[in-house]
């Protein structure tokens, strides 16, 4: 039987292992977290570029928003002619940010299964004993102590390092901030 998740394994230590191997300390690869989180923010953030119309999408967030606040209007003057005329087209907008909404989904179909498949790499390699320290005003800041509780709460224990976080919330801080600098430069209308 041919074991298709080691060939996938294989293939994703080809790839990550030169850059872990680069990171100044392969003990604690924060640095490689990071390559890793930018080539992910990369490739969906592209995705979202190539696959969803932007400008369609921006023109029904817009027309939803005035609707809405047309709406609210006619309902502050009890003007109910004008209501019920908005109400009359609210189907027809609905139909169109469904549309939207399905379009948005079109990158994640394409770029899930590679992110799932980095993810279980990241936790099956030395990235998995990653500790980050932060900063006093950052760890509050991330609601870390939040995560913590939640972590402990699912998976028992508690965390040991004062300020430290895991792998996991170090690449989702790294992701964030990844993901908005690509969205600027590739021109993107609006953040997330």
């Amino acid at each position: 039987m041919v074991d298709i998740m080691g060939m996938i394994y294989g293939a994703l230590n080809t790839i990550f292992n030169p850059i872990l191997a680069m990171d100044p300390n392969p003990a604690n690869p924060a640095l490689t977290v990071l390559i890793i989180a930018f080539i992910v923010s990369l490739i969906t953030t592209v995705a979202n570029k190539y696959l969803v119309d932007q400008d369609e999408m921006n023109d029904i967030q817009k027309e939803m928003k005035e609707f809405q606040n047309e709406l609210r209007e006619a309902q502050k003057k009890g003007d109910g002619k004008r209501v019920a005329e908005l109400q009359a087209k609210q189907p027809e907008l609905m139909q169109r940010q469904s549309k939207m909404m399905s379009n948005q989904f079109k990158p994640m179909i394409v770029t899930f299964v590679p992110i799932i498949l980095i993810f279980f790499w990241m936790r099956s390699s030395a990235i998995n004993h990653l500790v980050i320290i932060l900063p006093q005003t950052v760890y509050w800041v991330t609601l870390t102590p939040v995560w913590h509780f939640i972590g402990g709460f699912l998976y028992g224990g508690k965390a040991t390092i004062p300020y430290g976080i895991g792998w996991l919330l170090w690449y989702m801080i790294c992701t964030f901030g990844m993901s908005q600098i690509i969205r600027k430069y590739l021109g993107f209308k609006q953040g997330f």
